[in-house]
């Protein structure tokens, strides 16, 4: 069985480094907000070219964090627009709802499935005061020209790097192009903890305190609460295992491309669209994404075979029961890319020869 996604294989490759750096952390006795976290803190900033990072529980924390220290600085009001790609998983969208704020969802561009430049400025209005770029797949979203028409209309920008670790484009890393940045580190990512972890970046010293304040219970100083926050902060366990596996990130992107250049050489067969990218440091290859019109009949080829995929995603967000309330329209586009996306084997664990063969089944088709 070629696993889509083999987490004991993949960690198993660092596992003598992670049990010395997790005994590290047991040996400490201090397991929450130690010298790990404040470590893969410094590193973790370092390494996206940005001045500060905030590490908190989830990737959802992280988004909805940033907009809250928003709203507290007065830099967002409650019911503001916030645009937001419609093709995208539904934390992005989750992330906005939970904070008062107005989704305002997008078409995608057709080709690279992120946050489509045109579609951006029609829906710019009066209420419009942030973007919030998902960079999907792996692949970055066009951030020159986002930041472009952000400082056009004095909007605020954040990005959602939960599938983006290591991209960079024009020489700059995702999670430093736009106001502030949330990052997951959810197992399965690119750069996966042991379990739920995510991260804030900014450029913004006191955005990057006001993040830290709320997800602290509002608090700066032990039993002084100056805003009403909430638990949501990166233990000493994830971060430890987060440095050994920091270290390692560029060279297992590198395998993620390797193979994503093979599938894309490789696969032949016309009913099957490949992934359109440029090989150009702005895609990680978090997934492999392709589409197909018999989704269906092409899974369960390739499950004869052996071969595990996944489905990101079946059901598009403003089609979830959880925003029946809500009113946000149809989206053609992104209805059809979530009828024909389906993701390939994509990771350390899938050889080249792996990927061969996976080709060569998809070619049989």
């Amino acid at each position: 069985m070629i696993r889509f996604l083999d987490l004991k294989k993949n960690n198993g490759r660092y596992r003598k480094d992670l049990v010395k750096a997790l005994t590290r952390v047991l040996d400490s006795g201090y397991y929450v907000l130690g010298s790990e976290v404040e470590s893969f803190e410094s590193e973790f900033a370092q390494y996206c070219g940005v001045g500060h990072a905030v590490g908190v529980a989830t990737g959802l924390d992280a988004l909805t964090l940033v907009l809250r220290a928003w709203l507290e600085t007065d830099m967002l009001s409650a019911g503001d627009e916030v645009i937001v790609p419609a093709h995208t998983y539904i934390a992005s969208i989750l992330a906005i709802t939970q904070c008062n704020l107005t989704p305002v969802l997008i078409e995608p561009d057709p080709v690279s499935f992120n946050l489509s430049i045109k579609q951006l400025r029609l829906a710019i209005t009066p209420k419009t005061k942030a973007i919030l770029a998902v960079h999907l797949y792996g692949q970055m979203a066009n951030m020159p020209e986002i930041c472009n028409v952000a400082s056009e209309h004095n909007l605020l920008v954040l990005e959602d790097c939960a599938q983006a670790h290591g991209a960079s484009l024009n020489g700059k890393r995702a999670g430093s192009w736009g106001d502030a940045a949330g990052f997951s580190f959810y197992p399965g990512k690119n750069l996966g903890a042991l379990g739920d972890a995510g991260c804030v970046t900014t450029k913004h010293e006191g955005l990057a305190k006001t993040v830290r304040t709320i997800s602290n219970y509002g608090s700066m100083k032990k039993y002084h609460h100056v805003l009403e926050g909430v638990n949501s902060r990166l233990d000493e366990i994830q971060a430890a295992a987060l440095r050994v596996k920091l270290r390692h990130l560029d060279s297992e992107i590198e395998h993620r491309r390797k193979i994503a250049r093979l599938y894309s050489k490789e696969i032949k067969n016309e009913s099957v669209k490949s992934p359109q990218w440029s090989d150009d440091g702005s895609h990680v290859f978090h997934l492999y994404v392709l589409r197909t019109r018999a989704r269906e009949e092409f899974i369960d080829r390739l499950k004869n075979s052996n071969i595990e995929t996944l489905i990101h995603y079946p059901i598009a967000p403003h089609d979830q029961i959880a925003y029946a309330y809500r009113e946000f329209g149809r989206y053609p586009i992104t209805e059809e890319l979530h009828r024909e996306v389906v993701s390939l084997p994509m990771g350390r664990h899938v050889s080249e020869l792996d990927a061969e063969f996976i080709c060569e089944i998809i070619n049989e088709m």
